[in-house]
């Protein structure tokens, strides 16, 4: 067994603002951890993001995650959703 890391997919906020994206069709068996990292502005300072993770059975052998990023800061923020398939 390997362990597969990848990006799913970048997202910006503007100021305070949260928002959710959806990514479809998981294989039901692989175990996913999900990521949300800033990648610009460089901060070396407080928190600029936090992220939460729900999923939903949209077939028997298929998942879906919602990945919700919300920007803690009064600027814009570019992050990546990344993720690690813990048992490919």
């Amino acid at each position: 067994m390997a362990i597969i890391f990848g990006t799913q997919f970048t997202g910006n906020l503007a100021p305070n603002q949260t928002m959710t994206w959806f990514t479809h069709s998981w294989n039901a068996n692989w175990n996913v951890t999900w990521i949300c990292v800033p990648t610009s502005p460089v901060v070396d300072g407080p928190a600029q993001i936090e992220w939460s993770v729900k999923n939903t059975r949209q077939a028997s052998n298929l998942v879906k995650w919602f990945i919700t990023a919300r920007n803690l800061t009064d600027g814009n923020v570019s992050f990546q959703a990344r993720y690690a398939i813990l048992n490919a």
